[in-house]
């Protein structure tokens, strides 16, 4: 598969880097977090870490490569993380030409595979860098529904939902431990601005007061209710030992 192929010219176009970036999100970033940790063992892969906002706040691993296909990306990475020892930045193409030769416990994809059209096969490379029993962890953007110009605009060419995550995982000989939406209230909020508002790109003053003032109730209910649909999907999938 060439890049083209997998839709990753335009998640790594600048302008989609920048509109889907997470800087300004901090609680956001932080449940995240929260969501993807108890499913890490102390070695970790990041695919498609842009310029490593996810990573900034996710310490306390052996070993952590983050890695992004962009050189630019690669860079700043560098230079944002040289005072971690334990981290290892990376180029990495998610199409089966890059390969860790030391393979890693538990490998994170944030955001990625929504902008690969073979997803299936993406994962089957992917897995090619996680041990034997090892977790591949997917946050994507959940619900049809939901897909909009923003998506068009970034390069998704879907949007998940938990069956469909466990269908591609599946499919590219994975175990599904957890398929599950996050991220209820932001469903909402993405279907009035998006959907039906038409918004083609995030309002920064939006998005700091949801971060703000939604998230914490979000990260509340979630903690005690399992929420029938959300913005995103996470999925955690191992590969058989």
């Amino acid at each position: 598969m060439t890049n083209d192929e997998q839709g990753q010219g335009a998640f790594n176009a600048a302008t989609g880097r920048s509109l889907e970036s997470d800087n300004g999100k901090p609680r956001y970033l932080a449940y995240q977090r929260e969501l993807i940790r108890p499913h890490c063992g102390r070695s970790v892969l990041e695919v498609g870490a842009g310029i490593g906002e996810f990573a900034d706040g996710f310490t306390g691993l052996d070993r952590y490569v983050v890695t992004d296909v962009d050189p630019e990306a690669v860079q700043q990475m560098k230079q944002r993380f040289a005072h971690r020892g334990e981290v290892e930045v990376q180029q990495f193409d998610i199409d089966g030409a890059s390969v860790l030769p030391e393979p890693v416990e538990s490998l994170v994809a944030i955001n990625v595979l929504e902008h690969i059209e073979a997803d299936v096969d993406a994962l089957r490379c992917l897995a090619k860098s996680v041990t034997d029993n090892g977790n591949i962890i997917l946050f994507v953007p959940g619900y049809q529904q939901l897909y909009g110009d923003f998506d068009r605009k970034v390069g998704h060419f879907r949007r998940y939902t938990p069956d469909t995550v466990s269908a591609a995982a599946h499919d590219a000989g994975l175990t599904v431990r957890v398929a599950r939406p996050v991220n209820f209230l932001g469903a909402f909020a993405w279907w009035a601005a998006v959907r039906k508002g038409g918004a083609g790109a995030p309002d920064r003053r939006l998005v700091a007061a949801y971060d703000r003032f939604v998230v914490p109730v979000t990260r509340a209910i979630e903690k005690r209710v399992r929420v029938p649909f959300g913005q995103s999907v996470l999925c955690v999938a191992s590969r058989a030992g």
